[in-house]
């Protein structure tokens, strides 16, 4: 093979290496995309079916039950909610009509949260979780 050649077929080498990077780091990204849905969007049928998904909203007040390191609350965004269960550790911040992200699946209309996480600040909140929030008051 002349030298030419040799640069050449090097190169196509190098940029098949290249595109298979980053064919398998878009697909390592895309398998960790998670949304942020709210408890009217689940109702209304708009939930990502067999995915997982974030589910924010509120701690409807009166909601949370507690059975051992069970747990049963409910999520509201203000015009539905979504009951959700968990079973282990709660952040301190969690509490009754305080802010919440939970991350999980869809079961029926009950969601299972593998990680649970408490708003943590009185003045925070997502852009997302406050837009929805604010678009559910308002119907």
């Amino acid at each position: 093979m002349k030298p030419r050649h040799l640069r050449l077929a090097g190169l196509l080498a190098m940029l098949a290496l290249l595109a298979l990077a980053g064919g398998l780091v878009l697909k390592a990204f895309r398998q960790n995309l998670v949304f942020f849905i709210t408890p009217s969007e689940i109702v209304q049928g708009r939930a990502p079916a067999g995915e997982r998904f974030r589910l924010g909203g509120l701690v409807a007040p009166g909601s949370v039950q507690r059975a051992g390191s069970d747990l049963r609350f409910a999520v509201t965004d203000g015009a539905q909610q979504v009951v959700v269960s968990y079973r282990g550790a709660l952040p301190d911040l969690f509490r009754e009509g305080k802010g919440v992200v939970a991350q999980g699946r869809l079961a029926g209309l009950q969601f299972v949260a593998d990680e649970v996480l408490a708003k943590h600040d009185e003045n925070y909140m997502p852009p997302e979780a406050a837009a929805a929030l604010k678009q559910a008051s308002a119907r």
